[in-house]
């Protein structure tokens, strides 16, 4: 067979767009760093974020009052009083404090200063012959415009290595001064949720200095004890100064946010001298000064070299799929979703540390990320093969280590209990679900075990070996005896991959139970690999875990619920999860494949999240149900659906569970899994409406 054409793949899905989008930026971004344009390559009338995994911030604690001084709430946990981090009636604010804080930071909004000439500063509506792409191939937004009929060109991309970005703008305007640049930068703010982060609206709460030379500036930005730091460079004579004092008295931001801004003490301009007609610079954003950073200053070309280099090489690894040769006609829509879904996922989640549910886009949750998800923003890379990318963040579990083991031993448990919604520093924000969700905890298990399969060798083991065992030992241990019917349950308390039930009742969920099995068996298989015993307290609990519950003859939430299937039918279908994503530990096939039934044509699916379809695909999957596999993937839901860009929804948006597990949801359906049936894609139909050209896929678990 020949060697799939990648690039006519991925070109066939560039992005085009003739009009401003005030919802969805297009964005460059090298997986820790991202920067959102609006339909001028820049911030201009959208004031779309400045994002990476190392900018954030936090407001000052109330004096004399510390982190550590906090204390949850106790609950009763099988005869144990255990404390959980639940915030506390007692100290309401500590508990709001450590919830919100650190949060993630805007770094700051680059845009375009158009005048008209009558010297009226321009608006969205002036723009006409709007021309805008995103060339996949070299993550290179090309922005064209005009302008009370004069042309605007302006190229934008991210170097692949470091956090700066590279704009090319050239126009007549440039030259008669009608033209220049702005930098602004917002104060932190309070939103959990925010399109747009920060406020350009307190200018006296922070600090910004700038410091110029020949052909350079730098700037200074504090906002209470955080500082960073961007250099803008640019080519041939330029003229920086602070809009301020500039005197120049720009328009508002209206309540679209569509027009340029107002000046002010944290806004630049940039313009050009000289009679040009090009405007070429470089902004490199970093938590340290220039002369302390490690990076050397790079030209625009060599941005725009470096930024197509990059992306070629990134494209041309790891597998690839191609469905044009399918009869279905929705082979286009779906090879869209998977093509767009690999650039943004390496522009916003292939940094060091796990991504948050938006990614770099904007802020959900504070910008905290959630661990739980993590497999879901994460396992993709390692069906796809691009193990590099996955393999930076993977160190998030070395890095939590010992504060999973504190946190285990401080609650009365063996081994190691991972957070749920925390930043670098690996603290759990206060929540009752944050405290209570468990279906993170083998996910080190499963992640381990996928790198084995990649990688069998001694060297894998030993990396994994103290995770992987300290991991089990938490399973084993949170684990309760129950004498009246003599087995171990999970729960309570608990809250279950739903979050839809009361935790101080929920026991026996099928989903948990079923990942509690793998965990421990997957890690039994490591000591063997390993030449070590078996471990007779992990055996003990897998074999004598509750079953999975059952009520008329189909697996439910958890045991003993009532009225499933008319009141809790909703959120997350996580117990058909069981066999799919997972490998069926406890499962009984025909009873899964009556419960899929139950779930397929009875679930409220206008009230489940985005990544919840591909896990229902790969149920249908591994039940032997393709064509079922195929329509999850491409669901008519309004919370599974992927935009002009690639942004899905399924949560707030973007929520880039979507889109990971998407990419796991296809690779396994085309690569397989243990156990599938022999022939190729076994998850799509095995006729000629679905042709699936792939290479580079490795099969599931």
């Amino acid at each position: 067979m020949l060697a799939i054409d990648r690039k006519a793949v991925v070109t066939r899905h560039r992005v085009l767009r003739d009009a401003i989008n005030t919802h969805s930026p297009l964005q460059v971004g090298n997986g820790r760093f991202a920067f959102g344009v609006d339909v001028t390559g820049l911030q201009t009338f959208v004031p779309f974020n400045t994002m990476s995994e190392w900018g954030w911030h936090s407001f000052p604690l109330p004096p004399g009052q510390q982190p550590s001084d906090f204390h949850g709430e106790v609950w009763d946990t099988h005869g144990r009083a255990v404390e959980y981090p639940i915030p506390n009636p007692a100290q309401p604010e500590q508990s709001r404090w450590l919830y919100a804080n650190p949060a993630r930071i805007n770094l700051g909004r680059v845009g375009l200063e158009l005048t008209l000439p009558d010297g009226r500063i321009a608006v969205a509506d002036d723009l006409t012959a709007i021309r805008q792409e995103l060339d996949l191939w070299t993550g290179i937004i090309d922005s064209h415009f005009e302008l009370a009929g004069e042309p605007v060109h302006v190229r934008t991309c991210c170097h692949p290595d470091q956090d700066a970005v590279a704009v090319e703008i050239d126009s007549p305007l440039v030259a008669v001064g009608r033209l220049a640049v702005f930098l602004d930068f917002p104060y932190a703010d309070q939103q959990e949720f925010a399109e747009q982060v920060g406020t350009y609206g307190e200018p006296d709460a922070h600090q910004t200095t700038a410091t110029t030379y020949a052909n350079r500036a730098d700037i200074t930005h504090r906002m209470d004890s955080t500082e960073y730091h961007v250099e803008i460079v640019w080519e041939g004579r330029g003229v920086f100064a602070s809009a301020e004092a500039d005197g120049g008295e720009l328009v508002a931001r209206d309540n679209e946010a569509l027009s340029i801004g107002a000046a002010g003490r944290h806004r630049y301009r940039l313009g050009a001298v000289g009679g040009t007609d090009r405007l070429h610079f470089v902004c490199t954003y970093a938590p340290a000064p220039a002369a302390q950073s490690s990076s050397a200053d790079v030209s625009t070309a060599e941005t725009f070299a470096a930024s197509t280099r990059g992306w070629r090489q990134y494209w041309l690894s790891g597998g690839a799929v191609d469905l044009s040769e399918s009869k279905d006609p929705r082979w286009h829509e779906l090879e869209r979703r998977i093509v767009l879904s690999q650039y943004l996922l390496r522009v916003n989640e292939a940094g060091s540390l796990p991504p948050q549910e938006s990614g770099l886009v904007n802020n959900s949750w504070h910008g905290k990320f959630h661990m739980e998800m993590y497999w879901w923003h994460g396992a993709h890379w390692a069906l796809w093969n691009r193990w590099p990318i996955l393999e930076r963040s993977l160190t998030v579990f070395d890095r939590f280590h010992d504060s999973a083991r504190e946190r285990a031993q401080q609650q009365g448990f063996q081994g190691a209990r991972w957070p749920k919604c925390t930043t670098a520093d690996g603290r759990e924000a206060p929540h009752v679900i944050h405290a209570l969700l468990m279906w993170q905890q083998p996910h080190p298990i499963f992640l381990a075990e996928l790198d084995y399969q990649a990688h069998p060798t001694e060297a894998t083991l030993r990396k994994w070996h103290d995770i992987v065992a300290d991991t089990a030992d938490f399973l084993a241990s949170w684990a309760f005896w129950d004498d009246s019917t003599s087995r171990y349950v999970l729960g309570p308390p608990m809250h279950l991959v739903s979050e839809n039930t009361d935790p101080k009742t929920t026991q026996n969920p099928t989903f948990e139970l079923s990942y509690w099995r793998f965990g421990l068996r997957i890690a039994q298989q490591w000591r063997e690999r390993l030449g070590l015993p078996c471990n007779p307290e992990w055996q003990r609990v897998h074999d004598r875990l509750a079953a999975l519950p059952v009520q008329d003859d189909s697996y439910v939430l958890y045991e003993g619920v009532e009225n499933m299937w008319t009141e809790k039918n909703y959120e997350h279908p996580a117990l058909i999860g069981a066999f799919g994503w997972l490998p069926g530990d406890g499962v009984g096939i025909p009873t899964m494949g009556r419960t899929a039934d139950r779930v397929f044509t009875g679930w409220r699916f206008s009230r489940t999240w985005g990544w919840d379809f591909p896990m229902l695909a790969m149920s249908a999957a591994r039940l032997g149900r393709p064509d079922d596999a195929v329509d999850f993937l491409l669901h008519p839901s309004a919370g599974f659906q992927f935009d002009d860009a690639g942004l899905a929804s399924g949560g707030p948006f973007p929520y880039f569970p979507s889109n990971g597990a998407l990419l796991y949801a296809v690779a396994f359906m085309t690569a397989g899994w243990h156990g599938a049936p022999d022939h190729h894609a076994p998850g799509f139909p095995a006729d000629d409406r679905w042709v699936v050209r792939s290479e580079g896929l490795a099969p599931a678990l």
